[in-house]
C-alpha cells in the first residue's frame, strides 16, 4: 500500500468532495476556503476576496508589509503537505469559515477537547496563504490589554536614568511597547491576518464583553502613545511577529483588512448574548474515520500498514462508547507502533491502556 492511499479508505476525491456511489456535490462557487488543507494554487486571495459589507469596512494606514510565513508550525499542527491526499472537507465547516471571511466577523468554534478546534486556524492560514498564525492562549489572567499590547514602564524609567547619567538622549518610547497577538492582528495589513484566540472560556467572565469594542470597531488606542503624540506623532513599536516592528501614528491602531479571528471554546462557560451575536458560531464535531486517516497520513505518511489499520479500527470502535477520546491519542499510538514500541498483544495492550486513558476523571468505568 503506497503513501497516497491510506488504510481502509479510497483515495481522496479532488477538492475534498465525498466518496462512494453517491453523486459528487459540486463545490459551492462562493467558497474561498475549501477545507482541504491545500494552499490555493494559481489564485491570489486579493483577486477572489470580495469587498466587505459597508458596516465592516476599515481603512487603516500605513499599510504593513506582508507577515512572515511559518510553515514549520503549520506542519507541526497539520502534518506535511507532500505526498498525502487532500483532507476530507467538512461542508459545514467550510460554510462557517467562508461566512466569517465574507462578513468580517469572528468565528466562535465550540466542541469537545481534542477535536481540532485550534488546528482550524492553521488550516485556514495554510490554505489561503495568510502567513503566520497569531495565537493568543487565554488563561484566568488574560485581559484585553494583554492581548493588545504591553508597556514596560519600569524598564524605560531605568534606561532613562542610565542615559541621563551618561548624558545620552532619552530612549524612544516605542522601544518599550510590545504589541500582543490581538494588537498585531489589527495592524493595517493588506490581507487579513489569522488570529487564534484559544480557549476563551478559560478567561475571566468579563473578557468577552471587554473585547466587544475592539472586535466591532477594528481599532484600539495606546494611551501611552496618545499622551506623547504631540512630541512623537509616529512611533515604531515591536509586534508579535518575532523581530518585526510597525509604525503607529498618533497612538491609534486601525485595521485595514479585518483579521480572520478564530475563537475556540470547550463549552465550559456561557458567553453573553451581545458577544454571541457578533460572532459566527460553529460546533466542530469529532473527525470522521476518513478525516482520521487523513490526519494519520499527513503526520505519519510511512505509517500506512496493517497495524495502523488495526489501531484505527480499534480507536473508531472505542470512540462509540468513549466519545471524549481525542484524535491526538490515536496519533500517539500509531507513532509508537511505527517506531517499534507497540506490538499487538501484551505488553502492547498495556501501552494502549496507558495512551487511551479517559480524559474525564469523573467518567464511569466501563
Amino acid at each position: 500500500m503506497g503513501a497516497d492511499q491510506s488504510p481502509g479508505v479510497r483515495p481522496a476525491a479532488e477538492h475534498g468532495q465525498p466518496h462512494g456511489d453517491a453523486p459528487l456535490s459540486p463545490t459551492p462557487t462562493w467558497w474561498i476556503y475549501r477545507g482541504t488543507g491545500r494552499p490555493l494554487h494559481d489564485v491570489r486571495l486579493s483577486d477572489v476576496l470580495p469587498p466587505p459589507p459597508p458596516w465592516r469596512t476599515f481603512t487603516g494606514e500605513p499599510v504593513q508589509p506582508p507577515p512572515p510565513d511559518e510553515p514549520e508550525e503549520s506542519d507541526r499542527r497539520l502534518g506535511r503537505l507532500a505526498g498525502g491526499p487532500s483532507r476530507h472537507a467538512d461542508p459545514e465547516e467550510a460554510d462557517a469559515v467562508n461566512a466569517a471571511i465574507y462578513l468580517r466577523r469572528p468565528l466562535l468554534v465550540t466542541g469537545r477537547p481534542g477535536v481540532g478546534k485550534s488546528s482550524l486556524a492553521y488550516r485556514i492560514s495554510r490554505e489561503l496563504k495568510l502567513g503566520r498564525v497569531l495565537r493568543w492562549p487565554i488563561s484566568s489572567r488574560s485581559t484585553r490589554r494583554s492581548g493588545l499590547y504591553d508597556y514596560d514602564a519600569i524598564g524605560r524609567a531605568q534606561d532613562a536614568a542610565v542615559n541621563r547619567h551618561r548624558g545620552e538622549d532619552e530612549p524612544t518610547i516605542g522601544e518599550y511597547i510590545q504589541l500582543g497577538p490581538l494588537g498585531t492582528a489589527l495592524l493595517p495589513f493588506e490581507l487579513p491576518r489569522v488570529l487564534l484566540i484559544d480557549e476563551l472560556d478559560k478567561g475571566d467572565g468579563d473578557l468577552p464583553n471587554d473585547l466587544l469594542d475592539v472586535l466591532e470597531d477594528g481599532e484600539y488606542s495606546i494611551p501611552e502613545l496618545v499622551r506623547v503624540r504631540g512630541r512623537w506623532p509616529e512611533v515604531r513599536v515591536h509586534t508579535a511577529d518575532g523581530d518585526a516592528t510597525a509604525e503607529v501614528e498618533r497612538g491609534l491602531v486601525r485595521c485595514r483588512a479585518f483579521p480572520v479571528v478564530i475563537i475556540t471554546s470547550n463549552g465550559e462557560r456561557e458567553f453573553p448574548p451581545a458577544f454571541l451575536r457578533r460572532c459566527i458560531r460553529f460546533e466542530l464535531r469529532p473527525p470522521t474515520e476518513e478525516q482520521l486517516v487523513d490526519m494519520v497520513t499527513a503526520h505519519l505518511a510511512e505509517a500506512a500498514d496493517a497495524q495502523t489499520e488495526e489501531l484505527l479500527g480499534r480507536f473508531v470502535a472505542l470512540r462509540r462508547t468513549r466519545p471524549e477520546i481525542a484524535a491526538d491519542q490515536l496519533l500517539n499510538a500509531v507513532f509508537l507502533a511505527t517506531s517499534g514500541a507497540y506490538r499487538a498483544g501484551d505488553p502492547g495492550e498495556r501501552l494502549l491502556d496507558l495512551l487511551w486513558k479517559r480524559l474525564s476523571q469523573s467518567a464511569v468505568p466501563e
